[in-house]
This record gives structure tokens, sequence and C-alpha cells, in this order.
């Protein structure tokens, strides 16, 4: 009985997308086509409503392992699911096999979703995915998700720009496609913005933070670490920069890191940790009459 209610539950929840995909008059996901989309950093809801369609619509979608599973269940029921996850240090589906099903199933006359977390073209590799089809003849659309890099630092109240603080953002990647730190200019990353974001550097926090240093950055600069951004378990470790690779060892998850003055801003705007009980501090003038 519970499965003939889940089946009707989620058919009545594939019609509510369509009924919305049709008031918003998104655009039809044609067979023989594959689509790029974002699911943003972790919650659901934050999805946009473009990916929903296309989830509902789908023939086959590939997802990966940041992508939260619960999406999955609005996927039609002979919809084919392909777990096509990648992450650093665990054995994971080889890119080439990934864009070659891609095609394959195009040209099949599948609707093809690939769902990624956060947004597919922020070091989610769905360039490489776009050109293989451009280059085997695929038509393909991409649909933009929230990256970690905004979503995340939002639900850990941690704004990406404020004027006070920063009028540049830098997202850089800690982790090179060797699983070695990536050979950059860390000088002149150091110089060049008041905050970066980091994606996938969690192992190589200390020598990162040892970089950015010695490239000129003040050590007792504000860092935080945002580990599953969005999710009920989302966690966040607030630190300086000479504190990020110690501070990153007692952990394995998932996680953003963030260095420059807006951090610091996190204990007046941490709403996730105000529902939970958190006493926010008052801002300061200047911040608070900033307009």
């Amino acid at each position: 009985m519970s499965t003939v209610l889940n089946d009707l539950t989620n058919a009545a929840e594939r019609a509510a997308i369509q009924k919305l995909a049709a008031a918003l008059t998104l655009p039809c996901f044609d067979g023989g086509w594959v689509w790029l989309a974002g699911a943003g950093p972790g919650d659901p809801g934050l999805i946009t409503a473009l990916g929903l369609a296309a989830i509902a619509n789908a023939d086959a979608i590939l997802y990966d392992a940041l992508v939260n599973e619960t999406l999955l269940k609005l996927a039609r029921p002979c919809a084919e699911l392909l777990f096509a996850g990648k992450r650093a240090g665990k054995r994971s589906c080889r890119q080439s096999d990934i864009s070659r099903t891609l095609v394959s199933l195009a040209k099949r006359g599948k609707r093809v979703l690939r769902l990624k977390g956060g947004d597919p073209l922020v070091f989610g590799r769905g360039a490489e995915e776009a050109l293989t089809l451009a280059r085997e003849g695929v038509p393909f659309r991409i649909v933009p998700g929230i990256t970690a890099g905004i979503g995340g630092l939002a639900y850990a109240g941690i704004p990406a720009t404020h004027r006070d603080t920063n009028h540049v953002l830098t997202f850089v990647t800690g982790h090179g496609a060797d699983g070695k730190l990536p050979d950059l200019d860390w000088a002149a990353i150091a110089r060049g913005s008041p905050t970066l974001v980091l994606y996938m550097a969690r192992k190589h926090a200390g020598e990162i933070a040892a970089r950015l240093i010695a490239g000129g950055r003040d050590a007792d600069e504000p860092a935080a670490i945002v580990s599953n951004a969005s999710l009920s378990d989302q966690s966040t470790v607030t630190t300086t920069l000479s504190g990020l690779g110690q501070a990153a060892m007692h952990g394995t998850a998932p996680a953003i890191l963030v260095i420059g003055e807006n951090v610091a801003l996190r204990e007046h705007m941490d709403w996730l940790g105000a529902m939970s009980g958190r006493v926010l501090a008052p801002p300061r003038a200047r911040v608070a009459n900033a307009s």
C-alpha cells in the first residue's frame, strides 16, 4: 500500500511541476537532447524551476555524488537513474565514460539529464561534457544552478560581497586533476582579491594558507569552513588564515573554504543559527547603516 501511495504522491508532484512549467512557459525537453543542469549546493529547495522540470521529464538522469537524492523522487517511474559521481580521494566514474554515456543515450533519442551539484560550469566539468556533445553533434542546453561558493556562504550567514569588506570575489579550486594542489600564482591570488572562496580545498588547506601568508595575506585574517553546505547537517567553523589547515583536518565532509573580512559578518548574519536559538550580535553602526 505504501508503494502505491508513494507512486500517487510522486505522480501528483510531477503533475504540479508540469503545471508550473506551463505557467512559466519553460522550454520543452525534447528527445535526443542533453540538459546539463545544476541542482544547487544541497538543499533540494534551491534547484531552479527549469531544473525541476528537467527531472520530471527526463528519460535518463546521470547524477553526481553531491546531488540531493530527494530530487530523484520526482523522476518518472521509468526513467533510468545512473550514478555518475566523482569524489576526491575515492574511486569515481571516469569522465570519458560519463561523456560517452551522455552521447549514446541522446543518440538513442532519449531525453538525457546530466544533474550536477551546484552549477554545472563551476568546477564541475560541465564544460568538458558540453564540448564532447558539441563535437558529437548532440544538441544540449545548460541550466545554471546555485554554486556552493554563493549558496553555501549564504546558508552560513557569510555574504559573498559587502561594500565595507570587498568589491572583488575570487573562486579558486584547491584540487587539481592529478589530486595535487594546482600550480597557481598564489602570491598573485593573495594580493588580488579581498575575499577568496576555495572549492575542494580541505586536503590542501594548510599548504594554501601558508602560500597565501607568504604572498602577503594577514595570518590573522578571518576564515571559515562550511561543510555540507545548506543541508540539515551543515556545520561552519570559523578560524583564522593561519589556523585554517588545522581546522580543516577535523572533518572529511565536502566543504567550501572562505577567506576574507566578510567572514566576520557571520556573527551578525547567521540566520540559520538564529533559527536554532543563537543570539546574533548587533552589527556596528557602520555596517548596519550601509545602503
